[in-house]
């Protein structure tokens, strides 16, 4: 069956009509803050302790706005006769704002956890080149991340977790049954007669 000529205006109109007599919701945004959906991609945050100067996070970067700078420290050897070691030290951590296209990538392949996302969205600026923020501006950003939502009680139990357990229990069973046996023994074995 055809369309009925004029069917299009008709159901154009109904929606006008329809939202001319709902009420306009003003937010107001300077003075009230709007309540952003928990897990929403602000900036990026940096733990500083955790970052082990590996660079995948700036290896992985599609956009290539991550610059990090890093220099080798030799630490002395823990006990005599043992060998220097030497680890990676943390010069510089930026990120620039004005490339990041917020995919993520770094925060997820982060082995070590020290990238976040932080719900701050207020970091406009007047000229561009100050949209690179450097570490001690990232790690202020740290305090802002949000707790991570609570486990779903009805979840499975992680498979780390549920061998420590196992391994717990055996170790408390093989315990028991020492004790058991022990115990057994020791009622089992005759007292020794005296001297008459």
């Amino acid at each position: 069956m055809p369309p009925i000529p004029g069917s299009g205006l008709a159901k154009g109109l109904a929606v006008t009509l329809r939202t001319m007599t709902k009420r306009s919701h003003t937010a107001q945004y300077p003075e009230v803050q709007p309540e952003l959906p928990p897990r929403s991609r602000g900036v990026i945050g940096l733990f500083e302790e955790n970052c082990t100067v590996c660079m995948l996070c700036a290896r992985e970067c599609p956009d290539w706005c991550i610059y990090i700078d890093s220099h080798k420290e030799t630490l002395p050897a823990a006990a005599p006769g043992g060998r220097e070691r030497s680890r990676n030290v943390l010069d510089r951590f930026a990120i620039d704002f004005s490339l990041c296209m917020y995919c993520g990538i770094c925060i997820e392949v982060c082995p070590f956890d020290a990238l976040f996302w932080s719900p701050e969205f207020e970091y406009a600026e007047t000229d561009i080149h100050e949209l690179t923020h450097e570490r001690d501006k990232l790690r202020e950003w740290m305090w802002t991340v949000p707790a991570p939502p609570a486990l779903d009680p009805a979840a499975e139990e992680p498979k780390e977790i549920a061998a420590a357990r196992k391994a717990v229990e055996k170790a408390e069973t093989a315990a028991a049954a020492a004790a058991a046996a022990a115990a057994a023994e020791t009622l089992d074995t005759p007292a020794p007669e005296g001297d008459a």
